[in-house]
Order: structure tokens, then C-alpha cells, then sequence
């Protein structure tokens, strides 16, 4: 094995195809992606040139509303972070402890994250709808018919009612990597901390917690970054209206590329988005590293 690493020639080739792959798919996309946003361009005719104006239309002129998709980013991150993630940590310490019925848990909770996304939005549609929607009707039945609303349709509620959706369908995903954590570390640990008359309260905060905090630093970036480049479950239950009040930076790319012909200032905001998460993710990695026991 150690020839095997000395040997120049061999890490090439192993490395190499990997490397390729991530240059063609990522990498390459990328550059293309900044190219791209230096030009006014339609996507048809020869782009001009322009430097650093479509950057300028983001952030100085604001146009399209692009700060207020990107503070509806950074809110859904945070409810990511400090409702989804509680959640799947509070259940896979439990499915952890071994309860009743374990595996079934387990299944029914990743269920949702299975789902093609247009299933959940159809699902959520119809939950929300005015006229007929499970909400609605389950307000009225419990005398509160005044809590009565248009959830998709009304500015001031469509954003929580976007995000509900977004944070439901991915618990479970995150439930089974601290699940999978939890479940790998050794059962001795937990024997010798009940023998000491540790509760399971004590157990939870200063083993298992502590323990699996290198899948929850993953955990949260993959939350973080997930916020910042959700589109699809947007995109089908409100396209990011109405009046863009649910907008984020992934429909307004995508209205502004595809719809408005406007690829070079759609492409800028592909661009923020990358940096957005690389950002993000360099600054969540630093706070775990303070925080390692």
C-alpha cells in the first residue's frame, strides 16, 4: 500500500478520471457561468461586453428585487438550521435508543425525500388550496374560520407556507445520517455511562450529541447550502410570486435566463449563488472546528 501512494504514476491514474469528471461538471460550468455574466447578452444574438454592470443591477440598482430573494434565502437557511435539523436530531436520538417499531420509523420518515418534488407540491397545493384545502378545513372545524386564508395567493403568508414544504420533505433525510451516526457508536460507551446513572437526557447531550458532531457539521451545510439553491418545490407551488413576496435567487435566475432572455444578469446571480455557498461553507466548517471536543 505505501509503494501503491510513493508511486506517482498510479495516484494519476486513479485521480485523474475523478478530477476530470469534476471539471467538466463543475469546474467548467462555472467559468462558463462568470464568462457569461460579463456580457449583455440574449442567449441568441453576439453579447457585449459590459464588466462588472450585470453585478452592479444586483446589488447597487437592486433590480428585479434581487436583495429581497436573497434575504428569503437566508431566512429559509436559517429555519433549515434551527427548526429542520432540532427535528431530525430529536428523532434519530430516539429511532437511535432502539423504540419499538424502529425500522418502520425509519422508512416512514424518509418517505417524503423519496418523492419527485412535483408530487410534494401537488401534495402541498391541495393541503393549501382556499377552497377545498385540508388546512382550511381543519380550521373551520375547530371554530377557527377566521384563521382562514389564501396561503399561496396572500403576500403576507406565502413565504412561511413555501418553506413548510421545503423543511418537511428533507427532515428525514437528515434524520438518517445522525440516525446512521448515532447508531455506530459503540454500545459500551452507552453501558458504562447508565451504569454511572446517567440519564437518557445526560446521555443525548454529552455522548451521542458530542459524538456525531462531525455528520451534524455536514448535516448543516448540506442545510445551508440546500436553502440557497432550493428552485424546484418553489418553482412549482408559487414560481416565486405572488408579486415576488416568496422569490429567491434560483427562480429569479431562472425567470430572468429563460424567460426575460437575459442571460448575462442571469448568469451573474448563478455566479453570487456559487459564492454564496462556498462562503457559507468555509464559515459553518470554522465554527464546528472552534466547537470540536
Amino acid at each position: 500500500m505505501e509503494n501503491l501512494l510513493r508511486d506517482k504514476k498510479a495516484i494519476f491514474i486513479f485521480v485523474f478520471p475523478a478530477f476530470l469528471i469534476f471539471f467538466v461538471i463543475v469546474l467548467l460550468p462555472i467559468f462558463f457561468s462568470f464568462q457569461y455574466s460579463l456580457l449583455k447578452w440574449d442567449g441568441i444574438s453576439n453579447g457585449v461586453f459590459v464588466g462588472l454592470q450585470n453585478y452592479k443591477n444586483l446589488f447597487i440598482h437592486n433590480s428585479d428585487g434581487f436583495m429581497k430573494s436573497v434575504e428569503n434565502s437566508l431566512l429559509l437557511a436559517l429555519l433549515s438550521v434551527c427548526i429542520q435539523l432540532p427535528i431530525s436530531l430529536f428523532f434519530a436520538l430516539v429511532l437511535a435508543r432502539g423504540v419499538k417499531g424502529e425500522k418502520f420509523f425509519r422508512t416512514v420518515y424518509f418517505i417524503p425525500v423519496i418523492l419527485a418534488t412535483v408530487i410534494v407540491g401537488q401534495l402541498w397545493m391541495k393541503i393549501y388550496n382556499s377552497d377545498y384545502g385540508l388546512l382550511n378545513f381543519i380550521l373551520s372545524k375547530l371554530g377557527l374560520k377566521f384563521l382562514e386564508n389564501q396561503w399561496l395567493a396572500n403576500t403576507k403568508t406565502v413565504l412561511v407556507a413555501v418553506f413548510i414544504p421545503i423543511l418537511w420533505q428533507y427532515i428525514g433525510y437528515h434524520m438518517l445520517l445522525m440516525y446512521a451516526s448515532a447508531k455506530s457508536i459503540s454500545p459500551d460507551i452507552y453501558e458504562a455511562a447508565r451504569i454511572d446513572g446517567a440519564s437518557e437526557t445526560t446521555i443525548a447531550f454529552r455522548i451521542t450529541i458530542p459524538l456525531i458532531k462531525p455528520i451534524l457539521q455536514v448535516c448543516t451545510v448540506f442545510a445551508v447550502i440546500g436553502s440557497f439553491k432550493s428552485f424546484d418545490l418553489i418553482y412549482v407551488l408559487t414560481n416565486g410570486g405572488p408579486m415576488h413576496a416568496s422569490e429567491v435567487p434560483t427562480t429569479l435566475m431562472y425567470t430572468d435566463i429563460f424567460n426575460k432572455y437575459q442571460y448575462g444578469y442571469g448568469s451573474a446571480i448563478a455566479v453570487f449563488i456559487v459564492v454564496e455557498c462556498f462562503i457559507c461553507t468555509i464559515l459553518i466548517n470554522k465554527l464546528f472546528g472552534k466547537t470540536n471536543v
